[in-house]
């Protein structure tokens, strides 16, 4: 025999829920019951339970089934009572500890670096609170009520238009809304483009390799691709960028033209005509991963190389510098030809990009909020830019420093030999930082000079001129 029953609310308080099962009948049953929801901690000292008559009214027992049962529980002390204060679950009654689960101690956590001047992260501390909640709300307050069911899988309209305008005007780019995808970041473009073994997308994989990409790169990005079965081919690199010349029959290229991703740099003009030349002979495409694209200081703004053609080039950026990796929203300028391709390996419904975030990011970029937010951390990070070769030229003077006329780091230039020995000094003394050797393509041909990837945008303002310190007695002498 087994019964389950629930009490309404407005008797106890709260739902309790009892099995009724077992011999001995249902007066045996509901003892067996209400002991192991005391042991299991179901019903915690001090609960109040129903009185016996509603309780044999839910159940359809009788009365004194209930009342027996209550009194033999009394008299061993699982519950008490008391004229006024009903039946309760006595205090002493404690459940069993092997009953609950009583939850672990979260291990301690491992101690971070004291200096942390790894690349790619912007300053956490100063993402703009109050004018992002200020768009949150507006933008809650103003969305339709079909924001609030499934995506569409394209990305807010709110969003693409605002994008639409703002890569327009910021970045030179050529497009529409309906060529613009939102995704959750870089990464996720790439997934969406070349499709992931073991984890296949709904409709197919858009692009297939051989994929050129820059000699040194982000290993992350390589490993990916690598996943999803793309063989990449390395681009050998100098002082003007990526050597388009190079490239070959490869069906795509993967650049950082406008500021090429560690060394630094922009890609010299005459390449981001010619790679748009090779993409038009061999029916290929470039796509342009806009690295630090808003991040300038000492050159005139160099616009994205989707300008010079729209249809052969796929525009990627987010939001992961400029305001926070933590937010997850990126896009992707497409082609007409690769929209409905990548809208199909997305699937039928947004499932990677809050929807509420979306319609934030549109009403901070329609507010002018972003283009605030943009000029002030271009201003502090120029500063904290400035303050690192101020640095470097008294302490480390035989150091030289590449790569800062835009971006979130720098390239420090090591005397031969001596980066590892730099890396192992620096974890040593707490300072958390990459060697250039980490970003080569294992296939690149040439390796470049001994160096270190400093990332002057990670550390809080307060906590910018102990890092420098750090770095700098570390260095290895000239």
């Amino acid at each position: 025999m087994t019964e389950s029953w629930v009490n309404s609310a407005e008797r106890i308080g709260a739902d309790l829920h009892l099995e009724l099962s077992g011999p001995g009948g249902r007066r045996a049953a509901l003892i067996r019951a209400l002991r192991e929801a005391v042991r299991s901690g179901r019903l915690a000292a001090g609960t109040r339970l129903p009185p016996y008559r509603s309780l044999a009214a839910d159940l359809g027992v009788a009365r004194n089934t209930v009342a027996d049962a209550y009194a033999e529980l009394v008299a061993e002390g699982w519950l008490t009572a008391r004229q006024g204060s009903g039946t309760r679950v006595a205090e002493r009654a404690e459940p069993l500890r092997h009953a609950v689960r009583v939850p672990r101690k979260a291990p301690p956590r491992a101690r971070g670096p004291r200096h942390d001047l790894r690349q790619g992260t912007p300053d956490a501390s100063a993402f703009p609170r109050t004018a992002w909640a200020a768009s949150y709300r507006r933008a809650l307050q103003a969305a339709p009520t079909e924001a609030f069911g499934p995506g569409d899988p394209a990305g807010r309209l709110e969003l693409r238009e605002a994008l639409t305008e703002y890569l327009a005007r910021a970045r030179g780019v050529r497009t529409e809304p309906g060529r613009i995808v939102i995704c959750s970041g870089f990464a996720h473009a790439l997934r969406l483009l070349f499709g992931q073994r073991g984890q296949g997308s709904p409709g197919g994989r858009v692009l297939r390799g051989p994929l050129a990409v820059e000699a040194y790169g982000l290993g992350f990005h390589r490993d990916l691709l690598t996943a999803a079965g793309v063989r990449t081919v390395p681009l050998p690199l100098d002082e003007h960028g990526a050597r388009v010349d190079r490239l070959g029959r490869e069906r795509a290229v993967l650049l950082t033209p406008a500021h090429q991703f560690p060394t630094g740099g922009p890609l010299h003009a005459e390449r981001r005509a010619a790679v748009i030349d090779w993409a038009r002979a061999r029916g290929a495409v470039v796509l342009e991963d806009d690295y630090d694209g808003e991040f300038r200081y000492d050159r005139k703004p160099v616009g994205a190389v989707q300008g010079l053609d729209p249809e052969r080039v796929i525009h990627i950026g987010s939001v992961s510098k400029s305001l926070s990796p933590a937010l997850r929203l990126g896009w992707m300028v497409l082609p007409e030809r690769y929209v409905d391709a990548v809208l199909a390996a997305k699937g039928e419904r947004e499932a990677w990009a809050s929807v509420l975030d979306q319609l934030a990011l549109a009403d901070f970029v329609v507010s002018g909020s972003y283009d605030r937010h943009v000029r002030r951390m271009r201003q502090r990070y120029r500063r904290r830019r400035d303050r690192l070769v101020e640095a470097l030229a008294e302490r480390a003077p035989h150091v030289e420093v590449t790569g800062v006329a835009a971006g979130l780091h720098a390239v420090l230039r090591l005397p031969p030999g001596t980066e590892r020995s730099a890396v192992k000094a620096a974890a040593w003394h707490g300072i958390a930082l990459d060697g250039l050797a980490g970003f080569r393509h294992p296939a690149a041909e040439e390796r470049a000079a001994d160096g270190l990837v400093v990332g002057y945008a990670t550390p809080s303002e307060h906590a910018y001129g102990a890092a420098l310190e750090a770095l700098c007695a570390v260095l290895p002498p000239g």
